[in-house]
């Protein structure tokens, strides 16, 4: 992978980041996602965290994460949403064109090629017996994204603290209670969990005093 130098503002040591992709390899890399993305939404995000994330490492996974809260508390086609958020930071407006093309055009093509064959040979039995192995196929993938999109959100709690993660294992497990059983709408739970995460994800943790500075404060004590 090529590297280019960056500097941060206010820091003096060069620091290496991937060099970004110009407007066609984005359009290419968008199109072999929208290619291979069958199995629904899922296998599309999945697709595209490996390729912006674990292949090229050009968005990170906790940027990753915000780019997708923030399209699922948004109205309109999630997917869109976030390819239109990786093509800007990328690209930039051509960033964005190139993105939405590459992901859309090739996806639309097959999907119409797809649904007039189908037609034909939905009834039969070799056809069904197929759905039936790329149904479950696809609740796995849909397993493993859940699993992806929690990790490094139960990771960041871990190191934040045990409170922090005992917080965000009960907002998975009320957000799951909140919309299977008690039917509530995905807004309202997306909102009222941005409430809650705000009052309490905002308050600023006491920073822990460590056995050698408690042991320089109480020599500055005795100085004293």
């Amino acid at each position: 992978m090529k590297l280019s130098l960056r500097k941060k503002e206010g820091q003096g040591d060069a620091l290496l980041r991937p060099l970004l992709p110009g407007t066609w390899r984005l359009f290419l890399i968008w199109g072999s996602i929208g290619l291979q993305s069958f199995g629904g939404g899922a296998s599309t995000l999945l697709l595209i965290r490996q390729a912006f994330i674990e292949k090229h490492a050009w968005v990170q996974e906790e940027e990753f994460v915000r780019f997708w809260s923030l399209c699922l508390m948004t109205p309109g086609i999630n997917l869109v949403g976030l390819t239109i958020l990786i093509g800007r930071k990328l690209g930039g407006v051509r960033g964005i064109v190139a993105s939405l093309t590459g992901l859309l055009l090739p996806s639309a093509v097959i999907t119409c090629l797809l649904t007039a064959g189908f037609t034909a040979v939905e009834h039969q039995p070799v056809i069904q017996a197929m759905l039936k192995g790329v149904i479950p196929a696809t609740a796995g993938i849909m397993l493993l994204v859940g699993w992806n999109f929690a990790r490094p959100l139960l990771q960041q709690g871990w190191n934040e603290g045990k409170l922090k993660l005992i917080f965000s294992l009960l907002f998975i497990t009320a957000t799951v209670v909140a919309v299977i059983i008690f039917k509530i709408t995905v807004v309202l739970v997306l909102l009222g969990a941005a409430l809650v995460g705000a009052s309490i994800f905002s308050v600023r943790p006491v920073p822990e005093v460590t056995p050698n500075q408690e042991h320089e404060h109480k020599r500055e004590e005795e100085r004293l």
